[in-house]
């Protein structure tokens, strides 16, 4: 019995040295592991700070028209095109998310004074609007143009005397042909559309003699169909195009976002967004405020 007893002594001090080591072992690694533990901890903890800051980020809702290549819905069915990149990235530096909201062109006031969107940012000009909103920018220039079709005879805006025009309703070129005078001659008849694509199918089965509408939709319009118009040389405009608020926003907003947009022209960043569309994009900046 005693040796029995001793034999179970000893494999008993055995085990609880193989127990002491363990322990030894974890004392030894125990700091590697702390570390460990601390950097995950820090890593799930700046990710939570991430996401509630991120959460945290005010929305505003952006008015914005279908209008390649300022604006569209591309392959992901994301809103894409110049306004759409321009007013994430300002509105970003300003502590922002960017809603890109598409709405009905026609309607735009109306949704502007109801607080149903914040703003509008869609190629919208500025000029002989001055009054009737709150602007930030300009942005960029655009001419407004005529186009007609490649065998007409139409070479000037002198010619568009006793002609048809398409455009898009509410736009500029609306407006300068409803008020004739000057360079622009009296015209035969005006074709309104909500959908600005019409005046382009209007222009190519010969329903009208030309359209007036931004000379980089026109040019982009070309490209995405394949089809060919002519530009008239002259332009019927060029404007600044800008983001424009409700008369009565007293939220500061329009305010704060002008600086803004002075720095992205001034930073390159204007310019490289303009890179991903269009050709010559520094043409596009010339004669801004910057």
């Amino acid at each position: 019995w005693k040796g029995k007893k001793s034999n179970i002594l000893m494999t008993g001090l055995l085990h609880l040295k193989g127990k002491f080591m363990s322990l030894t072992e974890l004392r030894k690694y125990g700091m590697g592991f702390l570390l460990i533990a601390l950097l995950l901890f820090v890593i799930c903890g700046c990710g939570n700070v991430a996401v509630k800051k991120e959460a945290e980020r005010k929305t505003i809702v952006v008015g914005i028209d279908a209008y390649p290549p300022f604006s569209y819905i591309d392959e992901n069915g994301k809103s894409s095109g110049i306004d759409a990149e321009l007013a994430r990235a300002a509105f970003s530096r300003m502590g922002y998310h960017a809603e890109i909201q598409r709405i009905n062109w026609e309607k735009k006031d109306a949704l502007l004074s109801s607080g149903e969107i914040d703003c509008i940012w869609s190629c919208f000009s500025m000029k002989g609007r001055e009054d009737q909103y709150l602007w930030a920018g300009p942005y960029l220039m655009s001419r407004q143009v005529v186009a007609v079709n490649p065998d007409s005879d139409i070479r000037t805006l002198a010619d568009l005397e006793g002609k048809v025009i398409a455009v898009q309703s509410t736009t500029k070129p609306e407006g300068i042909f409803a008020h004739p005078g000057g360079r622009i001659p009296v015209v035969k008849g005006i074709y309104s559309f909500f959908d600005r694509d019409i005046i382009y199918t209007y222009l190519s089965k010969g329903y009208v003699d030309a359209i007036g509408a931004h000379e980089t939709v026109i040019v982009q319009y070309m490209k995405d169909y394949h089809t060919a118009f002519r530009i008239l040389d002259e332009p019927l405009m060029v404007v600044g195009v800008g983001v424009a608020f409700d008369k009565n926003d007293k939220r500061g907003i329009a305010e704060a976002l002008r600086p803004v947009i002075r720095e992205m022209s001034r930073d390159g960043t204007t310019e490289e967004i303009l890179s991903h569309y269009v050709d010559q994009p520094k043409s596009y900046l010339e004669g801004l405020d910057r």
